[in-house]
């Protein structure tokens, strides 16, 4: 087991764990912070995650035989169904929260089941991340550095917007789970093998998921977000990603 993948993992959960003190992210307009962060992970998947799902059309070539056409279409049509269940999960959320303001029979949901629905939909979300830790570090240390600085800011910008979300509940319970899940995630990787096609639908559903989770934390009116941050980090993200 690779000493680096489960000191990453412990990391990913120590920001789930400590985010919470870094009171200066908790302000409107949005931190330049949180900003600069959805920027760096939206760069991540459109200059690499997504780029390393096209090198997996081979895969699906060759293990379920399907041409290239069919193969590129098979894996963004899973990117899109990442996207598409997150948005799914988030769109309860809001429905909740406007008809609890407005006192509507949406709004008298138990609270406790939407806060567990939201937090496993991320509990499964951040063992995927987990699991596919092991796939980067049986490549090289460039690829796990990457994905590693890219998923620890994306994973401070998802807390922030849990915790604004669920407040105590969140701080009480859900950050455990979230830390708990990735360091799972890791050692399942270690310990469960997997075919190449079905790590490369993984990285698709991940791809998707990634992309609505940091657009639905920047684009909200009310998180007042920083254009400048986020393009300048996504623009420097890059620049580093094209010089390795």
């Amino acid at each position: 087991m690779s000493i680096t993948v489960v000191a990453i993992a412990l990391g990913f959960a120590a920001v789930h764990l400590f985010a919470g003190r870094l009171r200066f992210l908790d302000s409107t307009p949005r931190s330049a912070y949180l900003s600069a962060a959805g920027g760096i992970a939206v760069a991540y998947v459109f200059l690499h995650l997504l780029p390393e799902l096209f090198a997996h059309r081979e895969t699906f070539t060759e293990h379920l035989g399907l041409g290239p056409e069919n193969a590129e279409t098979v894996l963004l049509s899973l990117a899109l169904v990442g996207l598409v269940a997150f948005y799914g999960v988030e769109r309860v959320m809001l429905l909740h929260g406007t008809a609890r303001s407005q006192g509507g029979k949406e709004g008298k949901q138990d609270p406790n089941n939407l806060f567990w629905l939201h937090i496993g939909s991320f509990a499964v979300y951040n063992l995927l991340i987990g699991f596919l830790l092991h796939e980067y570090g049986e490549a090289d240390l460039r690829d796990l550095t990457l994905y590693a600085s890219a998923m620890a800011v994306h994973f401070a910008t998802n807390d922030h917007g849990l915790r604004s979300h669920h407040r105590h509940l969140y701080d009480a319970y859900g950050r455990w789970v979230l830390s708990t899940a990735v360091v799972v995630g890791a050692f399942l990787g270690f310990a469960v093998e997997i075919g190449p096609e079905a790590i490369a639908m993984l990285f698709a559903l991940l791809a998707g998921s990634v992309v609505l989770n940091v657009l639905k934390e920047e684009l909200p009116e009310e998180r007042e977000s920083r254009f400048w941050p986020f393009a300048l980090a996504a623009a420097i993200y890059a620049a580093v990603l094209a010089a390795m």
